[in-house]
């Protein structure tokens, strides 16, 4: 099965705005300006218009970046891309999204990530590896279960749950072929210098990691 190659770089800034620092249009351009072109907007508690109003408005402030805007949640055709939920239908996702439209799906333990795989996702979530605030109590994977799930699995897999620049790289290194970042961005107060530490952080990281299953361009 061939899969839609992830951006680059593979950081997946996702937004909440409750924890945010500053509005989240001025968040994105602040992200993008640093070099990050992946944004899901996650504000799933917003009513439909409002959430389709935001997506809009961030998909016009990364355009000039070549960024891709994802959305959490239901599809919107605005979006470049859909994150589902983990009992989320990947082919009723590409079914009303464009054909270049990239679906990701939540994942937390091996099931889910055989799961993903098989309904075609092009990639995965895997959370949380470390403790984070956005999942209070769950117990964290820690990264050497997470590099034994990640390895067993034939999909992409995005490293989720209190990564930072400070653990990013050890994610890459144990077999992430990204990361995607919550607070990390959101409540920094430089988003712009939060963003330029991600992008260092995964490139060491890579530098000292193992191979990684093959990601390639879906086929027409």
């Amino acid at each position: 099965m061939t899969r839609l190659p992830l951006p680059d770089p593979p950081i997946l800034v996702i937004t909440d705005r409750k924890r945010a620092t500053r509005t989240l249009p001025h968040i994105a351009r602040e992200a993008l300006e640093a070099g990050a072109r992946w944004l899901s907007i996650r504000e799933k508690d917003l009513p439909e218009r409002e959430r389709q109003v935001l997506v809009r408005a961030c998909v016009t402030v990364a355009s000039p970046y070549g960024a891709l805007v994802g959305v959490h949640g239901a599809p919107d055709t605005a979006a470049g891309g859909v994150h589902l939920p983990r009992d989320g239908d990947v082919a009723a996702a590409r079914a009303c999204m464009p054909a270049d439209c990239i679906v990701g799906i939540s994942a937390h333990d091996a099931e889910e990530l055989e799961a993903a795989s098989a309904a075609g996702a092009d990639y995965a979530t895997l959370s949380p590896v470390f403790p984070t605030e956005s999942k209070p109590g769950r117990p964290a994977l820690g990264l050497a279960r997470f590099a034994e799930l990640v390895a067993a699995s034939s999909l992409p897999v995005l490293a989720l749950g209190g990564v930072t620049a400070a653990n990013a790289g050890r994610c890459m290194a144990a077999g992430a072929h990204g990361v995607a970042v919550i607070g990390d961005v959101m409540t920094a107060p430089d988003v712009g210098a939060a963003v330029t530490g991600l992008i260092a952080a995964i490139s060491n990281g890579e530098h000292t990691a193992g191979d990684r299953p093959a990601v390639q361009a879906r086929g027409p």
